[in-house]
């Protein structure tokens, strides 16, 4: 795997159990938002990380 900056985030008391199912579930390992995300081979970050580590991670821009 990658060394990519993840950070912990917060935990509202007012979620007092993690959602097994659903967009609530998973989050981008970088910036921990829900939307945008990849998921693709386990890639669990969001599109706006993707391109920001995508060198990084070992993908390649073909014209």
């Amino acid at each position: 795997m990658v060394d990519i900056n993840i950070q912990k985030g917060p935990s509202p008391i007012y979620q007092s159990h993690d959602k097994p199912f659903g967009k609530g579930s998973r989050n981008c390992r970088s910036c921990f938002t829900y939307r945008g995300l990849i998921r693709k081979y386990e890639l669990n970050i969001c599109r706006r990380c993707f391109r920001e580590y995508a060198e990084t991670i070992g993908f390649k821009k073909v014209d």
